[in-house]
């Protein structure tokens, strides 16, 4: 397998992906959507998850299809930008239709950086028209890094990001993952050189320093994000203040019930590049879709091996989104570079 020609979720023919942020908030939300409605499900691994109509993804539900998915910051005022996004889709007739009625459907996630540096001294729940915006800016091409869902969000040692990643299997189906990466754990080994990630790095994507060597690494740990929001307050709880949220997508054609065991299986790619992963603090949460373009010859096999492609994607597009943050004004933490020691 090798990386699509965007190295990007949408090199699944049909998906677009939006970006919008506020860089005074320090938030934004990113959203997936699509050519025509798509199939999806999901799994929660984190203890602290912060969702928004995930349970109609469950495969014993009626529902077949939805229209978007939605990441975002801003913890439960994230959850709003999902409303701009249903706004956005009624606005171009799209949508469920019972009679006359038009009902969008678009499930989300949010993480949590409200305390990240930014101004949160809001009047009006600014999530709204970030969903809308990111809605209506969405297309194959999109930025990842310190934009999106990804703007705020912080590893427990470096900035954290918007990521994505994507592989052609040797078949033809294609395989992408899309993560907003604001995780308990860190995403660097110890000294944010090497990324946990790095045995599954393709041609440099992530710096191409290769994997730590050294021994006995993931004993010890240190987070600079909980040492600076503890500073702030002693009523902080950590365990509501993290989390890894994602969208793993193929064109191969899959029921929602596969779909889920997809979702389930990329949840191995937060584990390879997050230490620790899957905590109490985190929401660690993965939505898994398929455009259905590309029917699977021999199912069983190739579901394993599309599970697989999106463990690596993800792990892939978390160490991407760390390794393209980029600084702004009032960060509480440094970016990634290749030269640290």
């Amino acid at each position: 397998m090798i990386p699509g020609p965007r190295n990007l979720i949408t090199d699944v023919p049909g998906l677009l992906v939006g970006n919008a942020q506020d860089e005074t908030l320090k938030s934004g939300a990113t959203v997936l959507t699509a050519d025509a409605p798509f199939t999806a499900s999901v799994h929660v691994m984190g203890g602290a998850p912060g969702t928004r109509e995930t349970d109609l993804l469950a495969p014993d539900k009626s529902v077949v299809s939805v229209d978007a998915l939605t990441l975002a910051g801003g913890s439960a005022y994230g959850l709003d930008a999902c409303s701009g996004v249903v706004d956005g889709l009624r606005a171009c007739g799209r949508g469920f239709r019972q009679a006359d009625a038009i009902i969008p459907l678009v499930p989300g996630a949010i993480l949590f950086d409200l305390l990240n540096g930014g101004d949160k001294n809001w009047t009006d729940n600014p999530y709204h028209a970030l969903g809308r915006a990111a809605f209506e800016s969405a297309t194959p091409d999109f930025a990842i890094g310190s934009v999106g869902a990804g703007t705020g969000a912080l590893t427990a040692m470096l900035k954290g990001g918007l990521g994505s990643a994507s592989f052609v299997l040797d078949g033809g189906v294609t395989v992408g993952a899309l993560v907003a990466v604001n995780p308990f754990g860190s995403v660097n080994t110890p000294g944010e050189r090497h990324f946990w990630a790095a045995p599954f790095e393709v041609d440099g994507e992530f710096g191409g320093l290769g994997p730590d060597m050294t021994t006995g690494l993931g004993r010890e740990f240190h987070s600079r994000k909980m040492d600076l929001m503890l500073a702030r307050s002693n009523t902080i709880t950590p365990e509501r203040t993290n989390t890894t949220i994602a969208i793993v997508a193929t064109d191969a054609a899959l029921t929602k019930a596969q779909c889920q065991r997809v979702a389930t299986a990329a949840h191995d790619g937060i584990a390879r590049a997050t230490v620790p992963a899957h905590t109490p603090s985190d929401g660690d949460l993965v939505f898994a879709l398929t455009t259905g373009a590309r029917v699977m010859e021999n199912s069983g096999r190739e579901l394993s091996l599309i599970g697989h492609a999106a463990s690596m994607c993800l792990a892939r597009a978390i160490a991407r989104a760390v390794s393209h943050a980029r600084p702004a004004p009032g960060d509480t933490l440094p970016c990634w570079s290749g030269e640290n020691t």
